[in-house]
């Protein structure tokens, strides 16, 4: 019988997190099993940053439980924003199935509520489930068995995490992004620190890494984070529903001014793109019309190039760091080119 893979304990360590809290009742009971079902699933790559980083300036120091503690922290973190992020952008699914929101949505409509009655009542679920789910990461990175300088460290990236993703979010949400450099900035705020600075620092607080060290990993954190993101807005924008998990062409649709729409705006040919994005709400025809335009402007393209720049970049900044961290990265920029569609 083999052992208990890193996934298993993550994942067995992020129920245990949850099912801390004390939900009772039929409505507590429906809360607890959305929050399952939101932090299910996916690939774990922030839990494992957690512990690469830890192993990579510890390795061969012994793992204890407040790793695997921190480490869920991140991913319930991650969870909380998904949920979120699914109400700012009034989606309803999420790889594929519906999400907590569509989920509740669905449940009250067969209860017998109108489509109007059904969308707030799934708005007000998700944004309670995402309030616990934040509430449970919060409470998982702050009471971490760690001695008092190894705490404050976790709870100062923690605190940087949480609020540098709200305010890339709220970039996101207003569509401040116009140029090129506000959309890149908007798309490391959203991604680059909850995802991979505070993991990859945590995993190096926790591993007695000296706080030298946290400058190098931020940075190279930046670079992977904003890579990180531009996957996403191909797949958001270029995407097949598989890849997407959602409807194609969902970020056209929605509007979403991301630093393809940035690049393409730098473009001779913006004229015809902008007409055709602002039509993208109406239909697949109209959706599959920007998708070509965008193609044309060369912003696609010009985007891909940017995205592998700043893999370049996180790799050569790897290069001054323990051995493990060069992996780290090799990895993760593997998965992030894996991704692009």
């Amino acid at each position: 019988m083999g052992g208990v893979t890193d996934d298993q304990r993550i994942d067995a360590e992020i129920r245990g997190i949850l099912d801390q809290l004390p939900l009772s009742g039929t409505s507590g009971t429906l809360l607890r099993e959305q929050m399952h079902a939101a932090a299910a699933g996916g690939k774990r790559f922030r839990p494992k940053i957690v512990l690469q980083s830890y192993r990579a300036f510890a390795p061969a120091a012994t793992e204890s439980h407040a790793l695997w503690q921190v480490a869920a922290g991140y991913e319930i973190l991650h969870a909380a924003f998904v949920v979120h992020d699914d109400i700012i952008d009034q989606d309803i699914q999420r790889r594929g199935r519906l999400n907590v929101r569509g989920s509740l949505a669905e449940g009250a409509r067969l209860s017998g509520a109108d489509a109007s009655n059904s969308t707030q009542i799934g708005d007000a679920g998700a944004l309670l489930v995402g309030d616990l789910l934040l509430y449970a990461a919060t409470r998982a990175v702050m009471t971490a068995d760690a001695d008092a300088s190894t705490r404050a460290r976790l709870v100062e990236q923690f605190d940087e995490a949480l609020a540098v993703s709200a305010v890339g979010e709220w970039e996101d949400a207003s569509r401040l992004g116009a140029d090129r450099d506000s959309a890149l900035d908007m798309t490391a705020n959203k991604t680059a620190v909850y995802s991979f600075a505070a993991p990859l620092r945590a995993g190096a607080a926790l591993a007695g890494a000296d706080t030298s060290v946290e400058p190098a990993l931020t940075a190279l954190a930046r670079q992977l984070g904003i890579a990180f993101q531009l996957a996403d807005d191909l797949i958001g924008a270029f995407g097949s529903e598989t890849q997407a998990g959602r409807e194609s062409g969902a970020d056209l649709r929605q509007g979403k001014n991301t630093p393809l729409v940035a690049l393409a705006r730098e473009s001779k040919t913006w004229p015809e793109v902008e007409g055709a994005l602002s039509l993208a709400n109406t239909g697949p025809v109209a959706v599959l019309r920007a998708q070509q335009v965008l193609e044309s402007s060369g912003a696609r393209a010009q985007l891909s190039t940017l995205l592998r720049e700043h893999l370049t970049r996180a790799r050569d900044l790897a290069a001054t760091l323990p051995a493990g961290i060069a992996k780290l990265v090799d990895d993760a920029a593997a998965e992030i080119e894996s991704r692009m569609p």
